[in-house]
This record gives C-alpha cells, structure tokens and sequence, in this order.
C-alpha cells in the first residue's frame, strides 16, 4: 500500500510484532527525519510535516506497537519505554543508513532522548516536542484520565467534537476543520463505527505502582549535549511546564527554546514558528 507521497514500510520487533511506519522519499543525501508520536497517537500525526519536509529530505512516521497499522502487542506490559527503544533501535538498524534526525513529541520526545542515551551514533539531531526530562504533574493526570477509554463515535463530526470538548481549552484558536483533522487523525473507522486508534491495552503499565526511586530523565537529556536541538513548547502545555524548559535550556545553551502562543499539548509542528524553527534545526543538521 501507498498513500499521497509515501510507501508503507515495515520491520518486526524482537517478539514477532510487524511494525508500521510511513516512508516518504527524498534527498538520500541529507540526514532523514525519524518522526516518533505521542502515547495514543501514530505516523499520521506528522503528516502535515512530512508534506513540507518530503521531496527535500526522507521522512519515516513511524507507528509504534500497538498504534496505527502495527501490530497489537498480546502483553500489554510490553507498551513501556524500554521495549519502545529496541523496536526503534531494529527499525533504524534496518531501514536507516546513517544518522537520523528525530522529531519526537511527547512519548516520542521521551524515546530520543533514551536514544541518544543508548544509541547516540545514530542522531544527526533532535527536535523535542513538548516535552521533557520532567512531566507535569497535572498532564500527568489528566493522560491517566482518559488514555484507555475505548469511545465509540457514530461520526466523524461526533469524534470531532468530543475531541474539542476534551482540548478545547489547550487550543483556543481550533475551529471544526482543525478538529476534523485531529479526529482522522486520531482515530479510525472500524464496523461502522469511529473509534481511537490504539490498542487499549497501552493504558495497563500506568496502573503499576510507580517505581521507587523514580527513574532520572535528565542523564539521558543531558546526552544531547553537542547535537543539534529544537524544544518546542506550547505556552499552555500542562505537560512541558515552563520551569522545565527553562532549565533545559539552562543545560544545554545550544539548545533553541521556541515558545507557541496560545497552543497547548502537544503542538502539531505545522505552526509558523514551529516549521521555522523545523527549518533551522535542519540548516544546522545539513551544516554540520
């Protein structure tokens, strides 16, 4: 299968899962963009990057295990960050040749950062969407709060609308064609019906109790030291709080800061001043 400027891609993981990712041709010779979602979302949340990127650059949207067309995983306790690290790790091994740049939002942001930790050779650069070593408490709870409620919508117009009911307050400036874009995105048609498009079972490794002592992101963040890097943050994001991004600025100087207006979790990159700094990322990558 194919769709509107990419090929279908696939790899397996360690424990047999196929894996999905969309492949978006372009200038072999420059460093790719490894595009990497958040915790429910998949390959299709970039798709307004890859349309600007593609043609100038290669693009890979990948789904990871149990999004989009990957494979469910039979043990939901495979859906933790460690077990996200090595499908990541196979996938560029296979399908990668040379360093990668990765846009990673949310979840994604969490895993470049274990990347560059476990794997650094394999970076050419890094863009953190909206997130960070640190998670904010209040988006914390309010991605409990619903990550795992299996909604069945009767339209797309109704899924629309539940999803502004719910982010309404992170994206003031949304009208319904945003929202639309949000619901095709997120979710799928399935029997009739409009549900999100993720395995549910993602939901079962936030029950554990937490672990004691926490585990300390900030190594790992601190290992981007040298490579070039972009954090975006949206001004309303209860997950990326301004504290945090402060101080990650303050480690690693290099690192551009770029603050949305208005915008809460998790910027789409397609904003103005996000694509700049895209834009900016990449100039640097190619310099260098």
């Amino acid at each position: 299968m194919a769709g509107p400027g990419y090929e279908d891609g696939y790899w397996y993981s360690a424990d047999g899962l196929r894996l999905h990712f969309r492949d978006y041709p372009g200038d072999a010779g420059r460093a790719p963009v490894l595009c990497i979602p958040g915790l429910t979302r998949n390959a299709r949340d970039f798709e307004g990057v890859a349309a600007r990127l593609a043609g100038k650059r290669r693009v890979i949207a990948v789904d990871l295990r149990g999004r989009g067309e990957s494979d469910y995983s039979p043990d939901p306790y495979t859906y933790v960050p460690p077990v996200y690290l090595q499908d990541l790790g196979a996938l560029i091994a296979e399908h990668c040749v040379g360093p990668v740049v990765v846009f990673g939002t949310s979840l994604g942001g969490l895993m470049a950062m274990l990347l560059s930790l476990t794997a650094r050779p394999t970076l050419a650069g890094v863009l953190l969407n909206d997130v960070g070593p640190v998670l904010g408490a209040e988006g914390m709870a309010r991605i409990r709060s619903y990550v795992g409620t299996d909604t069945c919508f009767a339209s797309w117009d109704e899924a629309a609308q539940a999803i502004a009911d719910n982010h309404a307050g992170a994206f003031p400036d949304y009208g319904i064609a945003d929202w639309r874009i949000w619901a095709h995105r997120m979710c799928r048609a399935e029997d009739g019906a409009i549900r999100f498009d993720y395995d549910m079972g993602i939901a079962e490794p936030f029950k554990l109790p937490a672990p004691e002592p926490a585990f300390d992101l900030w190594p790992a963040f601190e290992t981007l030291h040298g490579l070039p890097s972009v954090l975006i943050r949206g001004e309303r994001s209860d997950v990326l709080e301004a504290e945090t991004a402060s101080d990650m600025v303050r480690r690693l100087p290099l690192m551009e800061l770029v603050t949305l207006p208005r915008i809460g979790h998790a910027p789409t990159l397609e904003e103005p001043d996000a694509a700049a700094a895209i834009d900016r990322l990449l100039a640097k990558v190619d310099h260098e």
